[in-house]
């Protein structure tokens, strides 16, 4: 059980542990774990649904998307899924995710699934959030020793050691944890319809302009490249609204260009529409060394790099930043056209570019300056192109909230399940 240190804690294969609370292997807590059945998925109502790994995602399981099976009477009671049973991942990219079953519809589960089913001592709603644990992870990974082809097995899993709290307790953990993933998924739902509101609002208002959505069928609308857009509007080349910048590298072999205050900005920065900082920063004397600064307002996109294969990255610029050779800064006239404006329409009729992204000698996804400059651009008139931004900037800043909100939320939970199952939190 592990050496008392004081009053309060114990010494366990764990660490540092609270005096009252027992470290056990998994296999005296549990039914034997069992594998899943072999049997081919079927999408039509053959039998009971069949849970697989893929149906498992971070977000839960949509059972209304889980195929069905056929399967033997006696393989359908070994394998059927009940309130509470844990299934774990044995094998591939996800091995050791878990999913704790709490509202099964009639279901098994496959064979690169393993169940465990608790016993007393332990609660499955406990043993579910230390399966989300550092201490679980690291069983983990040491069982696989870096090689997915090995995966877990029941042995694995039944000698995983486990902080054991009084029962009490353990509900309190599980509770207070739920609590607070419950209020992550539900801000997880927002986000996920506030970006397919956004997508819609995106598609009315490049085609049809800012009217009322029951005012849309008025519209006059005229095909494009582009496609239908309102009658009025003008389409230009990108070059002829703005101007494109390259940029570049200060030498790594100084390292006084690389200590600074300008932000740096590269493709792995590129991660949200909006850029205020990046992950590197230049010195006055880098910048002049091989880079550009462009002000804000300006945009950046992807021109190199293998990040072509899933996508053109396209981001505003908020501050003043520099850049490197894999990215074209675009500044816009803003006499013609705002920056907001800009950076909505050419994230909305991104796929047009898309074709344009080929493979240089080296291997390399790439597209041509000249395929950017010739882009073409839906021109409405200047208020309504402030009315097209303030529309989806509004939606934007909801978004952002959301965001922040889901990450700070995510922090916490972190934070907390470490806390409570070293013991360093209590609750009762």
């Amino acid at each position: 059980m592990g050496r008392v240190i004081d009053d309060s804690l114990r010494e366990t294969e764990l660490g540092l542990r609270p005096a009252e609370w027992n470290v056990r292997p998994l296999g005296d807590l549990a039914e034997k774990p069992q594998y899943g059945l072999t049997a081919s998925a079927i999408g039509t109502k053959v039998g009971p649904q069949f849970l697989r790994i893929t149906d498992i995602q971070d977000n839960g399981v949509n059972w209304s998307s889980v195929p069905y099976c056929e399967c033997s009477d006696a393989d359908y009671q070994k394998c059927r899924l009940r309130r509470n049973d844990l299934v774990v991942a044995r094998i591939g990219a996800t091995t050791g995710k878990s999913y704790l079953i709490t509202d099964p519809p009639d279901a098994v589960f496959a064979s690169y699934l393993i169940r465990i089913r608790t016993n007393n001592g332990l609660l499955a709603e406990f043993l579910d959030q230390f399966m989300k644990s550092e201490d679980y992870w690291r069983q983990i990974d040491a069982a696989k020793g870096g090689r997915l082809k090995q995966g877990v097995s029941i042995p694995v899993l039944q000698g995983l050691q486990l902080p054991i709290p009084p029962l009490s307790e353990q509900k309190a953990i599980a509770q207070m944890l739920r609590t607070v993933q419950r209020a992550k998924e539900a801000t997880e739902k927002v986000i996920a319809a506030s970006r397919q509101l956004k997508q819609s609002l995106m598609r009315h208002l490049f085609t049809y302009g800012p009217v009322p959505f029951d005012q849309a069928d008025k519209v006059a609308l005229k095909e494009t490249k582009v496609g239908e857009m309102p009658e009025d509007w003008d389409v230009v080349p990108l070059n002829s609204i703005a101007t494109l910048a390259s940029g570049g590298t200060p030498s790594k072999q100084r390292p006084e260009f690389w200590i600074g205050t300008i932000p740096w900005v590269s493709p792995k920065d590129m991660k949200t529409p909006r850029l205020w900082e990046a992950e590197d920063h230049i010195s006055e004397e880098g910048l002049k060394d091989g880079s550009r600064l462009v002000p804000p307002g300006s945009l950046f996109v992807v021109v190199r790099g293998m990040i072509l294969a899933k996508d053109l990255p396209i981001a505003l610029a908020m501050v003043p930043m520099a850049f490197n050779q894999d990215m074209k800064a675009i500044l816009p006239n803003q006499q013609r056209v705002s920056s907001e404006y800009l950076l909505y329409a050419l994230v909305h009729h991104k796929p047009v570019l898309l074709p344009e992204i080929g493979t240089s000698a080296h291997g390399t996804r790439r597209i041509g300056t000249s395929a950017i400059e010739r882009f073409p651009v839906p021109m409405p008139s200047k208020p309504e192109q402030e009315t097209i931004t303030d529309a989806l900037a509004a939606l934007d800043h909801k978004l952002e909230k959301e965001e922040a909100r889901h990450q700070a939320l995510t922090i916490l939970f972190t934070t907390l399940l470490h806390h409570l199952m070293t013991g360093k939190v209590r609750v009762v």
